[in-house]
């Protein structure tokens, strides 16, 4: 019910500031579910700096875990998840310094492309300008998101964007004023909005979804309590007309927003709403169908877009429709293949004809009516070519700058998360209208423990490599020699003559072998290395091994690595594996 009243409402609010857990969530869970307005968060950083209270990962990697933190924290609250692509290098003292480290004009720049994206009616910033919020990063966030509020209405300012996007202006930038940390900034004269209701559609108070969405920031130690009762949030207004009732005072959230033929859609929602019975959804979807083909003749308006898609959701629901695509190997191997299970269940007997299912290029054509809650399933075998790129969070494809992650492609900056190594797409007729519906496909298995378990699915490369020991101390007065080794992981069979090396100084050494390496199995190949470059420089030197065959030379030169928490999908991202070499003038001493 709560999803069809949705459709009524065409209003946005965008949230800014600097870090995972810098979000409100008592104001984005109210927003989202009581106001109904499609909310966002733009956090700058992924988080790469703060501390780790579950683990000892860091950098990068505590980066990867809070932006799965942050995006279970969204499913529970109802909001979406952006990023830019600044890097948290840790606690700045004043946004001064802040921009010293991040490139403020490419910051800036992010910050205006999710913005015309977006296209919000109203943003909201966590922190001001004026560095009552500490953290240089925090008041960073405010400049930035205050600088773009004007730039992202200006065709003039990264006209770059304007393939993509057109200018966006809001009508207003607030500051969520608050009271925690021993700085109280609220004041009874701030325009303020009550968000302490009781949501009956989901049985919970937006103090009670917060403390459940905040407390998925678990590396943080952000655990809460949830409340109940009244609570207020203040705004002040740093830029356009300040509200008096409403955030989105000024703003048609209406569907007369959209021009006269929104009268006609409005209506039609009205009628679904009126009509929907929770003991029978199927019901309503011959009508959910009518306001879908009505949205679609209404051409491409940003709003409409958005409200097909809602639409199309509410269909699938409506008719208890069933749809999954799985596979029971965690890995998709690069010359390889991966065997897919394909099940849908109609489980409340809508008119449903499945059309066919496309995946990797392939299109199946099936034309089967989807009996009543009886299962159609289907096989499919794929094949994983060498060219299929690896599944890598895209914000790790490139060397990231001081401040910055590099992503050259425009369309990916904002992107909270990784892109899927492959998506089914079924084709569907639904009461005589097409739909195409798209499931990743997930590796599935039963925990002893857990029951079923749904993770990701990555792609990998037929064999990973990885150099120990990760760091080499050479004394200036002692040229002794150290051994090292790379290791060779098989996720595919490998025959051939393997050459294995370090690169990165003109000593490394290098062997050959002619192997057969079985599937899960590692080889191992030893290094002498004598340290020979000057005082106080220091090399990296990376692992690699090519495998020759009669036609090529295969390059393995990747590492793997996987973080597993219980709270969050298992994440994994590839690297050069490397080993560093100090050569210092090094004592011991007091040695009682």
């Amino acid at each position: 019910m709560q999803r069809i009243q949705k459709l009524k409402v065409l209003g946005s609010v965008l949230y800014i500031a600097a870090h995972p857990d810098d979000e409100n969530t008592r104001l984005i869970a109210y927003l989202a579910n009581d106001k109904l307005y499609r909310t966002g968060y733009l956090s700058l950083t992924r988080g790469d700096g703060g501390q780790n209270l579950i683990g000892d990962e860091q950098g990068i990697e505590l980066g990867l875990i809070r932006t799965q933190e942050l995006l279970a924290a969204r499913r529970i609250d109802g909001g979406e998840q952006f990023f830019t692509r600044a890097y948290d290098f840790g606690y700045s003292k004043n946004p001064q310094e802040t921009f010293t480290k991040w490139d403020k004009e490419k910051v800036l720049a992010d910050v205006v492309w999710v913005i015309r994206n977006f296209q919000p009616d109203v943003i909201i910033t966590r922190f001001p300008v004026t560095g009552e919020g500490g953290h240089g990063h925090h008041t960073a966030s405010a400049i930035l998101a205050n600088e773009a509020f004007k730039a992202a209405a200006d065709p003039k300012q990264f006209a770059e964007q304007l393939k993509y996007v057109k200018p966006w202006q809001a009508k207003r930038i607030l500051w969520n004023t608050f009271n925690f940390g021993g700085n109280n900034t609220t004041d009874p004269s701030q325009f303020n909005v009550n968000v302490g209701g009781f949501n009956s559609l989901l049985g919970k108070s937006y103090g009670e979804i917060a403390a459940e969405s905040r407390s998925q920031h678990k590396s943080q130690g952000f655990g809460s309590a949830a409340t109940r009762g009244d609570s207020y949030e203040y705004f002040r207004t740093t830029a356009g007309e300040a509200p008096k009732k409403e955030l989105t005072d000024g703003v048609d959230v209406s569907w007369s927003r959209i021009g006269e033929n929104g009268t006609e859609i409005s209506n039609l929602i009205k009628e679904v709403e009126q009509k929907f019975n929770t003991a029978t959804p199927q019901a309503s979807v011959p009508a959910l169908v009518k306001l879908y083909k009505l949205l679609h003749k209404n051409g491409d308006d940003y709003w409409i877009n958005k409200k097909k898609k809602e639409v199309q959701a509410l269909i699938a629901q409506c008719s208890g429709l069933y749809i999954d695509a799985y596979t029971n190997q965690p890995f998709a191997v690069q010359t390889g293949n991966v065997s897919l299970n394909i099940v849908l269940n109609n489980r409340l007997g809508a008119d449903a004809t499945l059309k066919s299912v496309s995946l990797a290029d392939v299109n199946t054509s099936v034309n089967k009516t989807l009996e009543k809650n009886k299962n159609f399933t289907l096989d499919k075998k794929i094949e994983v070519p060498l060219s299929k790129e690896v599944t890598q969070p895209y914000w790790l494809n490139e060397r990231k700058e001081e401040g910055l992650f590099f992503v050259a492609d425009q369309q990916m900056i904002g992107v909270a998360d990784v892109q899927l190594a492959y998506i089914a797409k079924f084709s569907i007729n639904i009461q005589g209208q097409d739909f195409v519906f798209e499931k990743p496909v997930r590796y599935k298995h039963t925990d002893p423990v857990k029951g079923e378990t749904y993770q990701p699915m990555i792609v990998v490369p037929p064999a990973t490599v990885t150099a120990s020991p990760n760091l080499l101390v050479f004394n200036q007065t002692d040229h002794r020699t150290q051994r090292v080794q790379t290791q060779l992981h098989a996720f595919a069979n490998i025959e051939g003559n393997i050459t294995a090396g370090l690169t990165g100084i003109d000593y490394s050494g290098v062997q050959q072998n002619t192997l057969q390496l079985n599937s899960g199995k590692t080889a191992v190949f030893n290094f002498d290395v004598t340290e020979k470059h000057a005082p106080e420089e220091v090399y990296t030197l990376t692992a690699y091994a090519n495998k020759k065959t009669a036609k090529d030379t295969v390059g393995y030169h990747l590492a793997l690595r996987s973080i597993d928490y219980d709270h969050i999908p298992s994440i994994r991202y590839f690297y050069p594996d490397f080993i560093t070499t100090l050569n210092i003038d090094l004592k011991t001493v007091g040695k009682k």
